[in-house]
């Protein structure tokens, strides 16, 4: 579906009318129909213009190298799709290659492809993991995300610092490698 900026601006601007403030008598509130839109056109959903599995495979570099591969503290932001209220904290990527890695910087931005869209925490995850064994085949592949969510912290009961963690493998990997993905990745640390 193509996107309408100004559509975007005008939904917003009815929305401050309809819980009572007007963004054309207040002074704090012009332009702000403006200033979201284009918050989550260009940068909070702005991974809705971007393939994944081009991002990796267009940083795909042929290795022999069986050593295995972590990125940690990997910044992430996405949004909620059931409250439209931000998710922050960092991801892990892990992955035992098999013939191919991938540039490092890749990796960060395979992680904002999928994450700065309406997503799940458990869908971001989980969709990374599967770019990377997708591509570039390795053993196995996972994320860990570590986020503190927006809807959780500053609605209802509050809980300021609460994080939710999630793990997301994809490939085969017997027991024994499982268990290395997750030390790996930090799992419950």
């Amino acid at each position: 579906m193509p996107t309408d900026r100004t559509a975007a601006a005008a939904a917003i601007d009815a929305f401050l009318r309809a819980i009572g403030r007007d963004p054309a008598t207040e002074p704090e509130l012009r332009g702000t129909g403006d200033r979201v839109a284009a918050a989550f056109l260009d940068e909070l959903c702005d991974g809705y213009h971007k393939d994944p599995a081009a991002i990796v495979e267009g940083h795909r570099i042929a290795s022999a190298s069986s050593d295995l591969v972590v990125l940690r503290g990997a910044p992430v932001t996405t949004m909620c799709p059931h409250h439209l209220l931000p998710a922050t904290g960092i991801a892990t990527i892990a992955f035992a290659p098999r013939g191919a890695i991938v540039g490092l910087g890749a990796l960060v931005e395979l992680v904002d492809a999928c994450a700065r869209r309406l997503v799940l925490q458990e869908e971001i995850g989980g969709r990374v993991a599967e770019v990377l064994h997708a591509v570039l085949r390795p053993t196995w592949a996972g994320c860990r995300l570590v986020l503190e969510h927006g809807c959780v912290v500053h609605r209802a009961e509050r809980r300021h610092g609460a994080r939710v963690e999630t793990f997301a493998l994809r490939g085969s990997p017997s027991a024994e490698e499982r268990a290395t993905a997750e030390r790996a990745v930090g799992l419950g640390t």
